[in-house]
């Protein structure tokens, strides 16, 4: 284990992916404070890519904004291209890109799935694969699930089988690349206000249901789920490995 004055620091760079919207951007945001490099990756957001890189040019953050297609082989190459170009330990990978369908079953087809699944998954399969060479010793890869992966969530049927298959494969990855310094680990936000919720039928009525529910009266914050993110990717996170982090308030505990 690498000594740090402070276990909570990051160095290196790291790759976020979907890492300029939501929880992605305060991930970004957040590595870089902590002393990473990040690559923030997106796809078709300009708007909000812009947006961060105003905010770290105006901050001094260490944030480079890529545009990269993480369901083609093109795409994944330009992640490992902008890795090495970096010239500096490669210490980290956060997979925050997630795409999906909100229908109920008898209107999803084999191609939304195919489709969710490209991305949610099967890009993080090749990502880790491909950037193995570059991996630090002591590195860490983190993939962002949610609670559809072990609940069952109106419309959300193909969308929590990604992230079930998600988290799945960062247990054999957790296994499998230990011995190589490498840990795997999930982190499993509750119900965060973003963008995202503009795709989900009901979902003024299920937030406000979810901040009910909380035993903290609130939903969690994007920067708290952010810090979350920094501690599993930390030297402080060094004998985690395999393993789910919700953070949700607490609301799941409840019967």
């Amino acid at each position: 284990m690498p000594q740090f004055s402070n276990p909570f620091e990051l160095r290196g760079t790291v790759v976020v992916t979907g890492g300029t919207r939501g929880i992605g951007r305060a991930i970004s945001s957040q590595f870089s404070r902590a002393g990473a490099r990040v690559i923030a990756n997106y796809l078709r957001d300009d708007k909000a890519a812009l947006a961060l890189k105003a905010v770290a040019e105006q901050e001094g953050l260490p944030i480079e904004i890529l545009r990269a297609d993480l369901t083609t082989p093109a795409g994944q190459q330009q992640i490992a291209a902008s890795v090495i170009a970096a010239n500096e330990p490669f210490c980290g990978l956060v997979h925050c890109a997630a795409t999906g369908v909100h229908k109920s079953i008898d209107s999803l087809t084999g191609r939304h799935l195919d489709w969710t699944f490209a991305l949610n998954v099967r890009a993080f399969f090749e990502l880790v694969k491909l950037l193995l060479p570059q991996f630090d010793r002591h590195s860490s890869v983190l993939a962002i699930s949610s609670m559809g992966a072990t609940h069952a969530l109106p419309h959300y049927t193909a969308v929590g089988a990604s992230k079930g298959a998600l988290e799945a494969l960062v247990r054999h990855l957790a296994a499998e690349l230990a011995p190589r310094g490498i840990r795997a680990n999930v982190l499993t936000p509750g119900a965060v206000a973003t963008d995202v919720w503009k795709a989900i039928p009901d979902a003024e009525a299920r937030l406000a249901e979810a901040v009910r529910r909380s035993p903290i009266g609130r939903l969690v914050t994007v920067e708290e789920v952010a810090l979350c993110a920094q501690f599993l990717c930390s030297a402080a996170a060094s004998g985690i490995n395999g393993q789910a982090l919700m953070v949700d308030g607490g609301t799941t505990i409840l019967a």
